[in-house]
């Protein structure tokens, strides 16, 4: 069995010897909640600045269903880039 190489090292291996997703896992789920949450408060400051607190309580509303929407599809993608890299680690032992 290779011995296990550094984030860097992994990164700029070209043999791709080894895998460095499921280093970055956490890193990816944080940033992509991270960059829902912003473009669902710009929504939401959008439609309350341009049209009115009617229609930005309604974006407001709208955009809490769909973060969580959207968390639920992070997590689910997540999950399912992961099994698929155990899976491939348990075959290749």
């Amino acid at each position: 069995m290779p011995e296990e190489k550094s984030f860097m090292e992994s990164l700029l291996d070209f043999s791709f010897a080894q895998v460095v997703t499921p280093r970055m896992v956490k890193l990816l789920y944080f940033l992509h909640l991270f960059l829902g949450l912003v473009a669902a408060i710009g929504l939401v400051i959008y439609f309350f600045l341009q049209n009115g607190a009617a229609q930005g309580v309604i974006a407001l509303i709208v955009c809490a269903i769909g973060y969580f929407l959207w968390l639920l599809y992070c997590r689910i993608v997540i999950e399912l880039v992961l099994a698929v890299f155990r899976i491939a680690d348990a075959v290749s032992r």
